[in-house]
């Protein structure tokens, strides 16, 4: 009984194992959020790669010296608690939502591409022209705006005919 136990008891103190999760998930989502807005479904090989990575290494800075069922679990309702706290900040405050959210960026306005916008988000022409040809336009000179909005996804609203 005392084995089973000993699974679940954590090998460093509760608080350095919540500070280290704590600390680790701030950076990484400051991180993320200063590397601009894509979906996942929109994630290139090399982003999957460096996401993967990222998890491996920062894994090490949550756990520490702690490999116990119990530290894992402690970690794991840490990120939970934060991840819903950042939730529910963001929904209740504007001002923290500007702050951890992205904003919109226009990328097409009147038909004309805004390059320094689209160059700032790291989008090539070729995504803009893909987002183009999945809202169903074919030509740039139809569009009246198209927007990359925060969630990664490009919203086209084309003139009036």
């Amino acid at each position: 009984m005392d084995a089973v136990l000993a699974l679940f008891r954590p090998e460093i103190p509760l608080w350095e194992k919540v500070f280290r999760t704590v600390v680790v998930y701030l950076f990484v989502l400051i991180a993320f959020r200063l590397t601009g807005k894509r979906q996942v479904g929109q994630l290139t090989p090399f982003d999957l790669v460096v996401l993967l990575i990222i998890s491996n290494v920062v894994q090490n800075a949550v756990i520490g010296k702690d490999d116990s069922l119990g530290g894992g679990i402690i970690g794991a309702i840490t990120m939970l608690a934060l991840n819903y706290a950042v939730v529910e900040l963001t929904f209740r405050s504007r001002r923290w939502r500007h702050l951890l959210e992205a904003r919109p960026t226009v990328l097409v306005h009147d038909g004309r591409v805004l390059e320094d916008h689209l160059r700032r988000e790291r989008l090539t022409h070729e995504d803009l022209l893909a987002a183009l040809r999945k809202s169903g336009i074919a030509d740039l000179s139809h569009v009246r705006f198209a927007v990359l909005e925060p969630n990664g996804g490009i919203s086209v609203i084309p003139f009036r005919t």
